[in-house]
């Protein structure tokens, strides 16, 4: 079992610096590539204390891939309605070139309406602009030379500098919140998708990940190369007291700037994400209790997170925790507590 570590910036700036919190995570990632862990990834937000320290995964991946060895970093997720797909393309096969060949990437669509009218972008094209432009980037990777006279670019005879390293390109992931549409899409044309079990109920996402698997049989690709990554809030301690009472108010922070972000909803419509105004309702019921009692999050005893794990493996099959262990704000000495016990205690039993 591969088990990665997602860098999700969720603070406050009287919690911590955007400095801080990048040296906090470059030290996280040398430590657990040492450790064994499979990936790395970071998001691309903008605007809000919701991600928004993180507008461009591929500067923090980079330094990541100075400081480690055998560790992949994941973009999670580059968004194409924001970037021009040429720019995107060179600078991830840069990226794959500064980590030797180690890069998987990461696509997503958004899903914040104020970063959407910020970048003048319809809401309404996101699927459309997400599709000719992971289209874009893969033949660019793979091509020679490409002419594209698409909806939104068109281009001719361009030759892509520099090369990817991975022939015949870094593995690609499809990140999708609550669109089963965006699974579907994924599994035909043979991708790896990104889950997120705590936006959302566990068991919808568990019936969008089958609907994928399926996709991806019916498709004709090799049955069991699919992978499914979940983000997972991870939180260990050595009593469950500790756990809990560390865990809760960074739980508590991380909700209150999530619920910012989303609040841009309320103004917000659009059909292409019809069910996002529940979304942004579970949002703000959500709880610490509420995530433990819908087994949408790791924390506890490292005996307990081993249980909680075996939980989502029973429900999604295999897949691969990406964990945030530094959300809300956590300290250098919470942080590396949860990953030297994850790696000495939950990682030996399911590995």
């Amino acid at each position: 079992m591969k088990f990665g570590l997602n860098f999700f910036p969720s603070f406050r700036a009287s919690d911590s610096s955007t400095a801080e919190y990048f040296a906090q995570c470059l030290r996280l990632a040398e430590r657990a590539d040492q450790l064994g862990f499979h990936s790395v990834k970071t998001v691309e937000h903008y605007f809000y204390d919701y991600g928004g320290h993180s507008p461009n995964p591929v500067v923090f991946l980079a330094a990541v891939a100075a400081r480690t060895q055998r560790i992949r970093p994941i973009t999670g997720a580059v968004i194409p309605a924001f970037n021009h797909p040429i720019k995107l393309a060179a600078e991830l096969a840069a990226l794959d070139n500064l980590s030797n060949g180690r890069l998987d990437v990461g696509f997503g669509r958004a899903f914040i309406p104020k970063e959407f009218e910020v970048f003048g972008v319809s809401m309404d094209e996101s699927r459309a602009r997400f599709e000719e432009g992971i289209d874009i980037v893969t033949r660019l990777w793979t091509e020679d030379r490409v002419s594209y006279d698409g909806k939104f670019h068109r281009f001719r005879d361009v030759h892509l500098k520099p090369r990817p390293v991975q022939k015949p390109h870094p593995p690609i992931w499809v990140a999708s919140v609550a669109s089963v549409e965006s699974f579907v899409w994924a599994g035909r044309r043979g991708y790896n998708v990104m889950v997120v079990p705590y936006a959302g109920s566990v068991e919808k996402v568990r019936d969008m990940v089958r609907a994928y698997r399926q996709a991806w049989r019916e498709a004709g690709h090799p049955p069991g190369a699919e992978q499914v990554q979940g983000s997972l809030h991870c939180y260990v301690a050595a009593t469950h007291r500790e756990a809990i009472e560390g865990a809760r108010p960074r739980v508590e922070r991380y909700i209150e700037v999530f619920a910012e972000a989303m609040r841009s909803w309320a103004t917000a419509r659009s059909g292409q994400y019809a069910d996002y105004g529940k979304l942004v309702e579970s949002i703000g019921r959500t709880t610490l209790d509420s995530m433990l009692a819908d087994h949408q999050a790791l924390i506890g005893t490292p005996d307990e997170v081993i249980e909680q794990l075996q939980y989502h493996i029973d429900v999604f099959g295999e897949f691969e925790p990406s964990m945030q262990i530094n959300f809300g704000g956590i300290g250098d000495r919470e942080a590396f507590r949860t990953l030297e016990l994850f790696a000495g205690h939950v990682m030996p039993k399911l590995a």
